[in-house]
């Protein structure tokens, strides 16, 4: 006669196993919403944690390592491979270009409806000598406020479109500024952009624009979004040099960032290994996880040397500075 082993006994194989593919199952069907680029819905906001849920994956692998449950191994092995694939290459260094050109110190910084602090911002300017600041959610007041705090003396030349709310955008420069203006996002916020070429001495001339497509906030505003950045000016790598910077609502995870990106464009921080540095989330208060949603983003010819993320009160963004060197004249 077989002895039949207590029920207590006989009920942890299956919830062990139960118990893993809880832990597994959310992260292999992340990973292939963010390997085949399925950000549609509510989903948009979702991916933006991606590298959360990479580190997830590391923790889920290790319990059905730990509890022996080789199936569920196999695809927690699988989907932590591909996240952590997208992921860590963020905080790795790339090469640069071998360039010969000036240095360029640019700024760009989310005003938050001009309610961030002008003096702070303004001392990084002048502590770092900043050369360039391109801003957004940028206003009457801000523009105002910024000139007292002594940005009219550093950054002389500029091409600014401030309007009330979170609406305006500016970009100031140390060197002239040509061909500048100012243009209308179309999706549901309608934020503006400023742009303008940049004379710098000893460089090629380098376009220069202050992005801010719309913020997938609500269902009904995904498609705004996804207009919004699909209509940034593309790379010219067989033209002039562009750069974009400012709040692009978007990280590395977004197909359609990584779709502008292929065009032509390097993200500095990603290029300088400050890809997970979170630039927007908990700073105002939110109980929310910091992600990255203020880029930089370099034409491949130029070399991204070092990108630095600043504290400012007042707004829920952090500033991101770029250090970048342009090819000679």
């Amino acid at each position: 006669m077989v002895d039949t082993p207590p029920a207590r006994i006989r009920s942890r194989v299956p919830i062990g196993t139960a118990l893993c593919w809880v832990a597994v199952g959310p992260t292999a069907a992340w990973a292939t919403v963010r390997l085949v680029g399925l950000d549609r819905g509510p989903l948009v906001q979702a991916l933006a944690f991606t590298p959360y849920v990479a580190g997830w994956s590391v923790l889920a692998l290790a319990l059905t390592l730990a509890l022996r449950r080789w199936w569920p191994a196999a695809v927690a092995a699988l989907a932590a491979v591909a996240l952590l694939g997208v992921v860590v290459p963020r905080v790795l260094a790339a090469p640069q270009p071998a360039v010969t050109g000036p240095t360029i110190r640019l700024l760009t910084a989310n005003l938050l409806a001009g309610a961030a602090d002008a003096s702070t911002l303004v001392e990084l300017v002048r502590r770092h000598r900043v050369d360039v600041l391109t801003v957004q959610e940028f206003t009457p007041d801000a523009q105002a406020a910024l000139d007292r705090a002594g940005l009219d003396r550093l950054l002389p030349y500029r091409s600014l479109g401030a309007q009330a709310g979170a609406n305006g955008s500016g970009l100031y420069s140390r060197w002239p500024v040509s061909d500048a203006g100012v243009r209308n996002n179309r999706g549901g916020w309608r934020f503006s952009q400023a742009y303008g070429t940049l004379a710098v001495p000893g460089g090629p001339p380098v376009r220069v624009e202050s992005a801010h497509p719309a913020a997938p906030s609500a269902l009904d505003q995904v498609d705004g979004w996804r207009a919004d950045l699909v209509a940034q000016p593309p790379a010219t790598p067989d033209g002039g040099l562009r750069i974009l910077a400012g709040d692009f609502n978007s990280t590395l995870d977004h197909g359609p960032l990584r779709a502008l990106l292929h065009t032509g464009y390097v993200d500095a921080a990603d290029a300088t290994g400050a890809g997970l540095t979170g630039t927007w989330g908990p700073y105002d208060g939110d109980l929310i996880p910091p992600v990255t949603i203020d880029h930089v983003l370099v034409d491949r010819r130029i070399a991204a040397d070092e990108v630095t993320v600043f504290d400012l009160p007042g707004s829920d963004h952090r500033p991101v500075l770029a250090t970048l060197r342009l090819p000679a004249a």
